[in-house]
């Protein structure tokens, strides 16, 4: 069954090759601004659920211009959304946007415990007719042919979110300094990659390593199997 990463992130992707599986990348753009008192689970729940419709939407936007009118098989949607989270499981670790955002976040994660939470999300899709509402007679020979023009639309819909919990050591202003110089920080909550220098502040980890990378690639790949697995049974 063909795959979707819903995704612009490099390392998910890369993270997804290593299991071998065929997959298509497809970039999605979401108003990712918390709600207000919104939790961390509840927020990054809402955004794997937000990139996977904002997804389909856009695969229908593709079909219509691209007139496709033949059969496609169903396909999977992969959407995931990664946080950091410090000890109090409330306040969330962010990309740094600047060097004293870095400073004042490493500071708290410092020789301390702090977690990183992914939620993930595969959705099966499956194409079916469609019925175009048509309010008058002159729209009515337009939208004919819309109205037997397949669409995508969700089948079913599972998620998880995995946690993993990471250890600092004590940080120093000279390290801090260092490795914000690098330019590895800004794209990173928690404003570290494990997989990069970063990897020289945790000393240890509790959980799933990709997880912190950004994918928790066995959990990952359960969940794409349970849903490839019930497929047959929901898709007519």
């Amino acid at each position: 069954m063909d795959i979707i990463l819903a995704s612009g992130s490099p390392r998910r992707r890369e993270l997804l090759s290593r299991a071998q599986l065929d997959f298509t990348v497809m970039s999605v753009d979401i108003d990712e601004t918390p709600h207000t008192n919104e939790s961390p689970k509840d927020y990054i729940e809402r955004m794997v659920a937000t990139k996977a419709a904002a997804a389909v939407q856009q695969l229908n936007v593709n079909s219509r211009e691209e007139n496709v009118d033949k059969d496609v098989e169903p396909r999977l949607v992969l959407t995931a959304d990664t946080i950091g989270v410090l000890a109090d499981g409330k306040t969330v670790l962010v990309k740094p946007t600047s060097r004293e955002q870095a400073y004042e976040m490493w500071q708290q994660m410092s020789d301390t415990v702090h977690e990183v939470w992914t939620a993930v999300q595969v959705t099966l899709i499956a194409r079916s007719a469609h019925l175009v509402p048509c309010d008058n007679a002159a729209a009515h020979a337009t939208a004919a042919h819309a109205l037997k023009q397949p669409v995508w639309q969700v089948v079913s819909q599972q998620q998880l979110t995995e946690r993993t919990a990471v250890t600092f050591i004590p940080l120093t202003a000279q390290m801090m300094r260092e490795y914000w110089d690098s330019g590895e920080p800004q794209d990173k909550a928690g404003g570290y990659g494990i997989q990069g220098l970063g990897a020289a502040w945790v000393s240890r980890i509790n959980g799933s390593y990709t997880n912190v990378v950004g994918l928790p690639l066995a959990q990952t790949l359960a969940l794409i199997n349970t849903v490839s697995q019930h497929s047959s049974a929901s898709v007519s």
